[in-house]
């Protein structure tokens, strides 16, 4: 049987090395006579791992000691309405910016919880707006963006300056792809099923004076003080989760860092691009300056060999590229784990395809 290679947008690839580690410890986690997922959360054996966990993405990312890093559950569509929640109320108003999917969800949430200003929309354009576009409510209490749209393939490649204004930021599916000033934002939060770790843990860097605004009215499970205070074990975590997130965060370590991620993911994004860009057969329709390193989406010019690409490209151990619904075409989604020949195998089999079918 070939390989495998697996393109999916979330739940995506996992790294070899820390899946067969998992696979060593699972029974028996350093001794310890049980699993990590058998552990009570708050014994000395997981609160190591979660300790450990911390330490290690604070070291990768570099996240100042003025920010806390809560490992929460509920996934980046739970932060929708976290965010307004804890924030909003400090001008009963925020600012938004519309690039994609995600984005049109949060904004959605947001309306719940008071006034949202949509600054610029330029989902229709798969293009993410210029810094000069951006024109900033001076009440706003926080501006929100989407910094990658997993659906669209749209990306910001600059950070939106937004003075005094606290930036929020959906990273779920460009998180850890490389190096960023967390000082930049207020928020940054995460679904882990993308370059994290499983489904299942979400993960959030706050800012300390973001903390304590939230309402009384605020749910406990939907305040960033509890669980901040709490250590992020108010309730009991996704200790799973969290354990291999943290093998993810040692495997980075291990292998360079975000500076070493971020060569090799941009080179396996402009091989990709260039491949598409290099033939009438392919097409992207992002705008070039906006492209995604993490999530790449593409057409073929004569739709009804969708399916036959598909069959012939799963054939050959290329998985899970059919492109979002809502978009068609297919998505090669290329996160840190997918290793640059698995994107060598894609390129070759859509030659071939091409050739075959042109």
């Amino acid at each position: 049987m070939s390989r495998i290679y697996n393109f999916s947008a979330g739940p995506a690839t996992l790294p070899e090395e820390v899946l067969k580690q998992a696979q060593d410890e699972l029974l028996d986690w350093h001794g310890a006579g049980m699993s990590v997922m058998e552990m009570s959360h708050r014994g000395k054996e997981f609160m190591s791992i979660a300790a450990q966990a911390e330490a290690d993405l604070r070291e990768v990312m570099a996240i100042p000691g003025n920010y806390k890093v809560l490992f929460l559950q509920g996934g980046a569509s739970s932060q929708f309405a976290m965010v307004p929640l804890n924030l909003m109320g400090r001008t009963g108003k925020a600012d938004y910016i519309n690039t994609g999917s995600w984005s049109k969800k949060a904004i959605a949430e947001a309306k719940r919880y008071g006034e949202v200003n949509v600054i610029a929309d330029t989902a229709a354009d798969f293009r993410a707006p210029a810094q000069e576009e951006l024109s900033f409510s001076s009440d706003a209490a926080y501006v929100h963006y989407t910094p990658n749209e997993t659906i669209q393939g749209v990306e910001f490649p600059y950070i939106p300056d937004t003075g005094d204004i606290p930036l929020v930021a959906d990273m779920s599916s460009t998180i850890l792809s490389r190096p960023i000033d967390v000082s930049k934002f207020g928020i940054i939060y995460a679904g882990a099923q993308k370059n994290i770790g499983p489904a299942g843990l979400t993960l959030v860097i706050i800012r300390e004076d973001l903390i304590g605004d939230a309402p009384e009215s605020c749910p406990a499970m939907m305040n960033y003080q509890i669980h901040a205070d709490a250590g992020s074990m108010y309730n009991t975590p996704p200790t799973y989760a969290w354990y291999l997130s943290g093998l993810v965060f040692k495997w980075l370590k291990d292998n360079g860092g975000l500076e070493t991620m971020a060569v090799i993911n941009e080179r396996k994004a402009e091989e990709l691009y260039a491949t598409i860009d290099a033939s009438d057969f392919y097409a992207n329709p992002v705008d070039p300056e906006c492209r995604s390193w993490m999530n790449v989406p593409f057409t073929l010019a004569d739709d009804s060999l969708d399916n036959s690409f598909l069959d012939e490209a799963g054939a050959r151990g290329l998985k899970t590229l059919k492109g979002h619904r809502s978009v068609g075409g297919m998505r090669a989604s290329i996160y840190n784990a997918m290793p640059e020949e698995g994107v060598q195998v894609l390129i070759a089999f859509m030659r071939e395809f091409e050739k075959a079918n042109a």
